[in-house]
């Protein structure tokens, strides 16, 4: 009869240790966790600052950047000169710009000095309850100048299945590409910035997730907080109290 009293008092003389083992597991694990997502935060702040730096420097030719494949050219300027080839044209859905959803229009520019690149031209809004590519707009024929900057991607979106047929895409295979181009484009897009008319070409700055991290980051700490105030209040300040109110 007296054998769970024992038990309930071996256990009883573990408990303490137990919780306090386990709270500063969490509490620790959870402060790991927000330190990471603040340094997260910090190297994409870092490759925004590096981008703005990338973004006042000199215009490059596709020379250099053909001449030097592994270099990353991402936001560097461009004004290149070439023909678009507007029976390559794609249209990518779905995309949000100033609070209207829309398709932005990507056309294959055949350039001066040889090869291809995608040109990310614009953005046009989708009317109510269209499920359809909207109407090509006017492509200037001969030889044109476009300026934008480089990107690794187009404007990239959440796949929601198999690539459909036809020229409304949800991405831009940029590599896949190369088998309806008939050869292999640039390995960047061309993300145009001016005379894009009647497109709209203003786009959104890259979005790293900076603010993303930032709230991760409270959660994590706010948890641990949470989980070092309750073990102290139940372990600590109530036991005590109690003993306080019996002496």
């Amino acid at each position: 009869m007296q054998q769970p009293a024992v038990d309930r008092g071996r256990w009883g003389r573990w408990t303490g240790p137990a919780v306090a083992l386990a709270a500063l597991g969490v509490v620790l694990g959870t402060a790991r966790l927000g330190i990471w997502q603040l340094d997260r935060a910090h190297q994409k702040q870092a490759l925004q600052a590096e981008r703005v730096r990338a973004a006042q420097l000199p215009p490059v030719s596709i020379a250099d950047v053909l001449a030097q494949a592994h270099t990353d050219w991402s936001a560097r300027r461009v004004v290149w000169r070439g023909q678009w080839w507007p029976s390559k044209s794609l249209w990518l859905d779905n995309r949000p710009l100033k609070q209207r959803s829309g398709f932005v229009l990507l056309t294959p520019l055949k350039l001066d000095q040889g090869g291809l690149v995608w040109v990310q031209r614009g953005w046009v809004p989708k009317g109510a309850g269209v499920h359809t590519a909207p109407p090509w707009p006017a492509t200037p024929e001969g030889e044109v100048q476009v300026e934008g900057r480089l990107a690794p991607h187009a404007w990239r979106a959440y796949d929601l299945g198999p690539a459909a047929d036809g020229p409304l895409k949800q991405n831009l295979d940029l590599s896949g590409s190369a088998a309806a181009l008939g050869q292999a484009p640039v390995p960047w897009v061309l993300w145009q910035t001016a005379s894009c008319a009647p497109l709209d070409c203003d786009w959104p700055s890259p979005d790293d997730g900076v603010a993303k991290h930032h709230g991760y980051a409270a959660q994590w700490f706010a948890l641990s907080a949470l989980t070092l105030g309750l073990y102290v209040w139940f372990q600590v300040f109530l036991p005590w109290r109690r003993r306080r109110a019996r002496a």
